[in-house]
């Protein structure tokens, strides 16, 4: 290159990277994968080392990623949060240690190999062991003040654990990671599968976006869990421990949780041993990790390396390859959710990936194809995002076809031609049909599940046969069903028949969270609902809410419900459509069942349940019903808080974690016997 097209790219990639950071850092919507954004700050500081005088000076603070956003107060680190150097290469790690090794004048060291969580960097500091602070990393000199939010997080504690062993400081920083399980991302997004609504790509952004809510309630509701791992400052500095294997063991005996485990080395080799096993076990972790990271072990060798302007020279991360296949894109397909968002599939040529068959993958949303140019016929890279949700990453353009056209976004739904729309403010384009008949079928399979009214006999096959008779188009025409009409749908269909309609019949009175929940209002889940109904006792009471019912001085009147959801279910009953269906349910004779407080069972009262893998003849409502019925509160985290974890085939990182908290594990058998026990000595008394 010449040097004016040197310094014209050298500005290009500036330009680049500041835009990719914006989109990391602040809004948690990454373009490209982590290899992509390194390979063009890999170009940027090979150019500028080869032609120093294009060089750019910058401050400490513009060597990381800038976190900081709008509506949280800025607080300054006591001691720089800086970001890591990383590689993706054996030979590059070997020449860490080879570097290590000339400037320490040393052949004989430690060092310590850790996971690499893929979450939002955080620190938290104790003062006398109590919790006063959590900052996100910023710019690495001052981040956003994250206090409200990290409160929320179960496995955080407000308290340290002192001993003899693990003295606790005057005042320390801890540094680490909050992210979000794999469990409870997909859990998360199963929810927006069925309520049509786009996915998000990979937990990491999803956490960072969740710890950024203005809404500490919202927060709550996602169960963020945070892991601890690091140190910043701390007073007096004598009470550090001398090496990361000791800080890492005082991190669990302060009650703090921290990474599974460590592996010691004393030369590249057994580093890279150590990598590769991590590699295989990191499957088998709650979260997800993108790489390991190097340590020095000896904090006062630590200190002797120092830091350059943005990274500690003391420590290195290797990253993990995200694995990639390239396929042949056959078509886009448009699916309708339930709140009518238009949803673009990638239908694939089948591929393996990651150790599974992979047909099918997200495409976001209608401006993702745009940018990318995502055309029908097209050769794509797909990736599994965060190592769960199959991606389209790039279009390989040298494999194009002159007859591959640019994807047209749909301007009707494909399922009724509505004209579709595009709120301000919003990425998703919508279908506004109310009848569209895959929002009606996506609407009643919801409000019927057994998370909802659990009608039963009323299935996704029933329903599309009732939508397609035009028989119900809300979910008010459930009441009024005719039975005649049902007895042409099939030969020998009368005891069916008769089962749905008392079915039906019977959940007039089904308990009015089920209701609640099936109403299908944004953000309110099985708990929200089953609070909404303790507190308001009735449908009419709920729709005529206001907002002195939910916040009173910006504090929540009823707990896990904060200003998002409150506006999220004033909005609901405020459209006009929706308080007429609820007026409508209740001329159908609809008479949910009001909560009673003090009528059910004391035996778990004050207990916390958590239901994890496949029991053998409950499923998780029927457990959770029977828990809740003898007065316990079956939640969907594990925490040092949690009573009982009720583990069933197939269990994962619930019951991991619950092993590691000392949290006791019973199965369906024990959980019968506990109930079965309470109501012998209840008949006896």
């Amino acid at each position: 290159m010449t040097p004016t097209e040197t310094e014209q790219r050298m500005a290009e990639l500036r330009a680049n990277l500041a835009r990719h950071d914006e989109l990391y850092y602040r809004q948690a919507e990454p373009e490209i994968a982590d290899r992509d954004y390194d390979a063009l700050k890999r170009e940027l500081a090979d150019l500028e080392e080869e032609y120093p005088l294009f060089a750019v000076a910058t401050s400490p603070t513009q060597q990381v990623g800038d976190d900081r956003s709008e509506g949280f107060q800025s607080y300054t680190h006591r001691e720089r949060m800086m970001s890591l150097d990383n590689t993706y290469s054996d030979d590059e790690m070997r020449e860490f240690h080879a570097r290590l090794v000339r400037e320490l004048e040393r052949e004989e060291f430690s060092l310590v190999v850790e996971p690499k969580i893929d979450g939002l960097a955080v620190s938290v500091t104790y003062e006398r062991g109590k919790l006063v602070r959590a900052v996100t990393r910023g710019n690495g000199v001052e981040g956003d003040d994250i206090t409200a939010n990290a409160r929320t997080i179960a496995t955080l504690p407000t308290q340290l654990k002192a001993s003899a062993d693990a003295p606790v400081p005057d005042l320390i920083e801890i540094r680490g990671e909050i992210y979000l399980s794999t469990e409870e991302f997909q859990r998360i997004n199963a929810e927006r599968e069925e309520a049509g609504e786009a996915l998000y790509a990979n937990p990491r952004n999803l956490a960072a976006g969740t710890i950024k809510q203005l809404d500490p309630s919202v927060v709550a509701q996602r169960k963020l869990e945070i892991v601890l791992y690091g140190r910043g400052y701390t007073e007096p500095v004598e009470a550090l421990p001398e090496t990361q294997q000791q800080f890492f063991q005082w991190v669990k005996a302060w009650g703090l949780p921290t990474v599974e485990r460590q592996w010691v080395a004393h030369n590249a080799d057994e580093v890279l041993a150590a990598i590769r096993e991590l590699d295989v076990l990191r499957e088998s972790f709650a979260y997800a990790t993108d790489g390991a990271v190097v340590k020095l072990d000896a904090i006062a060798l630590q200190r002797t390396l120092g830091a350059t302007s943005k990274a500690p020279r003391w420590a290195m991360a290797y990253k993990f390859e995200a694995e990639r296949a390239e396929t042949q894109l056959r078509n886009i397909t448009i699916q309708v959710g339930r709140t009518g968002v238009l949803t673009p599939v990638a239908e694939l040529e089948p591929v393996q990936l990651a150790g599974t068959t992979v047909s099918r993958a997200t495409l976001h949303n209608r401006d993702e194809i745009a940018r990318k140019d995502i055309r029908i016929g097209d050769f794509v890279s797909v990736e599994k995002a965060g190592e769960i949700i199959p991606a389209v990453i790039a279009v390989n353009l040298q494999k194009r076809a002159p007859t591959c056209e640019p994807f047209v976004f749909p301007e009707q739904c494909p399922a009724c031609g509505t004209t579709a729309i595009q709120v301000e403010g919003e990425v998703a384009v919508r279908c506004p049909n109310r009848e569209c008949p895959v929002q009606v079928r996506r609407r009643v399979q919801h409000f019927a599940s057994r998370a909802c009214l659990d009608i039963e006999g009323l299935g996704e096959a029933m329903v599309d046969q009732l939508v397609e008779q035009g028989w119900v188009k809300c979910l008010p025409d459930l009441y009024h069903l005719d039975r005649d009409n049902l007895l042409t749908l099939g030969k020998n269909v009368d005891k069916s028949t008769d089962k749905l309609l008392a079915a039906i019949e019977a959940s007039k009175t089904a308990e009015l969270w089920r209701f609640i929940h099936g109403l299908g209002i944004t953000h309110v889940g099985t708990a929200a609902a089953k609070d909404l109904a303790r507190v308001f006792g009735s449908l009419t009471a709920l729709a005529d809410a206001t907002i002195e019912h939910y916040l009173r001085d910006k504090e929540s009147v009823i707990s896990g419900i904060g200003k998002t959801m409150a506006d999220a279910i004033m909005g609901f009953f405020a459209d006009d459509y929706n308080r007429q269906l609820v007026n409508d349910l209740i001329a159908a004779g609809v008479n949910p069942e009001t909560p009673t407080t003090g009528a059910g069972g004391t035996l778990f009262a004050g207990q916390t349940f958590v239901l994890t893998g496949t029991l053998p003849t409950l499923t998780r409502n029927e457990a959770a019903d029977m828990i809740e019925a003898a007065g316990g509160k079956v939640s969907g985290s594990v925490s040092k808080k949690t009573s009982y974890v009720v583990a069933g085939s197939e269990a994962g990182s619930k019951l991991a974690k619950a092993e590691k908290l000392g949290v006791t594990v019973i199965d369906e058998a024990e959980l019968r016997r506990m109930l079965a026990d309470d109501a012998a000595v209840q008949g006896t008394s």
